[in-house]
């Protein structure tokens, strides 16, 4: 996604040491910590090498008490379909990608909590590749990649802490936490921290409506970090925008950013989610439109309903555009029943409502379709 200001943040390591410190039981914990080694051992209910679940799962733990020390390492080891992977509390510095091949792979962090297992690196749009071949681009920043079919995940945090002063002047920010392409894609219980495009909600090809699901999951980010061409629904989410003291005034930045392809009925969805903030009040807006370069007839869509918008969120212009050449008030945005200082309605032609009628068509089941979402059985 284009970078909204030039200007580099503090981001989130300075956060941590200095005014953001109150808000730190939000973000990535410090230290690699490993599993506790109670009486259920590393991997709690789920097993171990010693007794697997079932013949197709792989145990990762990062001091050596599993088949693997790595998350990449036991994906590479899981060839074919359906395994499931289960991640031992700790910090797993390292880029992971699931191959197309990799269908039904289920990754569960032990603990069921996610803050204990963490994914993260801190590649940007504008860092170098090693090779000298040039940069990485948004996609190629990702610290997960999933392509593959019914990928699930549950209790594990994805992070890219990737700071904009890692990369004095450069505008490539861009930095992804995940990027999701496969169709059936779930995540429960699940964080996504990053700075500017956290979570990449995509699609393998513009001519493939990929479905995702994520519940109870927490994402953070400043610009556009949910953004993407895939029919995503988000439930019981937790979105929370970032302070910015790079920037001199509003807004910081959006937290939606849908490239919906102009054949695809249905976007993004956000149903029964909220919206917090570590800025000041009026500082973020809800969404902006993508229509990227690969796709000029992108027709972005969102539907916001029943959720609660803080008072972060511009409630007076919660839109804007990201190219004047494809305004938001053409695009297929829409809320319905939201809530909260950041959902009132002071302008109304700035807040495209649904009527009721329409609200019944913008459900789970009509985007998800004949997919429907469970979370990983559980021993």
């Amino acid at each position: 996604m284009p970078s909204h200001h030039p200007r580099t943040p503090l981001g989130r390591r300075a956060l941590l040491t200095g005014a953001g410190a109150a808000v730190a039981a939000l973000v990535l914990p410090a230290a690699p910590a490993l599993a506790a080694e109670g009486p259920a051992g590393p991997f709690g209910r789920y097993g171990s090498p010693a007794a697997r679940l079932t013949a197709r799962t792989l145990y990762v733990h990062p001091g050596g008490l599993g088949d693997h020390t790595s998350v990449q390492a036991a994906v590479s080891a899981a060839d074919g379909a359906g395994w499931t992977l289960v991640l031992a509390a700790g910090t797993y510095r390292e880029t992971v990608a699931v191959s197309p091949a990799r269908t039904g792979m289920t990754w569960i962090g032990a603990t069921g909590d996610a803050k204990d297992v963490v994914v993260v690196y801190d590649n940007a749009a504008g860092t170098p590749k090693p090779d000298g071949s040039g940069t990485y681009g948004t996609t190629g920043s990702a610290t997960v990649t999933l392509q593959a079919a019914d990928f699930t995940a549950h209790a594990v945090t994805f992070s890219n802490d990737f700071l904009r002063t890692d990369l004095p002047g450069n505008p490539g920010t861009q930095a992804v936490a995940v990027k999701a392409q496969g169709d059936r894609s779930a995540f429960f219980h699940c964080r996504f921290l990053g700075h500017q495009d956290t979570l990449y909600a995509d699609s393998m090809s513009l001519s493939a409506f990929a479905r995702q699901y994520f519940a109870h999951c927490y994402v953070e980010g400043d610009v556009d970090f949910v953004f993407g061409r895939a029919t995503a629904v988000f439930e019981h989410c937790h979105f929370r925008t970032l302070v910015r003291t790079d920037l001199a005034g509003p807004p910081y930045g959006f937290v939606f950013a849908p490239s919906t392809a102009r054949a695809n009925p249905y976007g993004f969805l956000a149903s029964r989610c909220r919206v917090t903030s570590e800025a000041p009040d009026g500082s973020y807006k809800l969404a902006r439109p993508w229509v990227p370069g690969s796709d000029t007839t992108a027709w972005p869509s969102l539907v916001v309903r029943e959720s609660v918008l803080g008072a972060g969120i511009d409630a007076v212009a919660p839109y804007a555009n990201m190219r004047d050449a494809h305004p938001w008030q053409r695009q297929r945005f829409a809320e319905y029943r939201n809530t909260g200082r950041g959902a009132e309605v002071t302008v109304p032609e700035n807040r495209p409502l649904l009527t009721p009628e329409q609200a019944a068509t913008a459900t789970r089941a009509a985007y998800l379709g004949d997919w429907a979402p469970d979370g990983p059985s559980r021993p």
